[in-house]
């Protein structure tokens, strides 16, 4: 991996960390940071799959251990960062990253958590529990990390970032 895509990925985890500290949606139990799903979608879009998901996960073990995000953090982050990237990357299309990062976080990653929070955090929950606060918080966050990307895209740092990631 280049020293370039490195930059990139920790510039990505220093945005969402520092985003979901000032940023964050009250959604019944939980609280809603969609900044780290919009960094997914803005990481799947410039680095793919296997960056983003290491991004979403350091970014996730870093909420957790600051305080800013609970256990839920790393199947809410990285699952969703996984499908915004697979979607991305068999598609080329942004705002199926956005679908993506929707249906990992929202359905996919808010069934997981249940036997997650039920095994590590002794939490016994409903089947669609964890469901809203995760819908919210990832369509928030897909929508504006398509705009974002989609207007990074229009920059000279992107197109350039393109050839010198490859």
């Amino acid at each position: 991996m280049s020293i370039r895509k490195l930059t990139i990925m920790a510039l990505l985890v220093a945005i969402a960390v520092a985003g979901s500290t000032f940023v964050s949606i009250p959604t019944g139990i939980a609280r809603a940071y969609p900044i780290q799903h919009a960094i997914n979608v803005i990481g799947a879009i410039i680095l793919g799959p296997v960056p983003t998901v290491m991004v979403a996960l350091i970014t996730a073990i870093i909420r957790i251990l600051t305080g800013t995000g609970s256990l839920l953090a790393i199947p809410g982050s990285v699952i969703g960062a996984l499908c915004a990237a697979l979607a991305y990357k068999y598609s080329g299309k942004m705002w199926l990253s956005g679908i993506g990062e929707m249906f990992g976080t929202g359905i996919i990653a808010s069934l997981i958590a249940v036997p997650y929070a039920h095994l590590l955090m002794g939490t016994s929950v409903a089947a669609l529990f964890f469901m809203p606060a995760f819908l919210t918080s990832s369509i928030i966050g897909a929508m504006l990390g398509i705009v974002v990307a989609n207007s990074l895209r229009k920059t000279v740092f992107v197109t350039n970032l393109n050839t010198l990631l490859k």
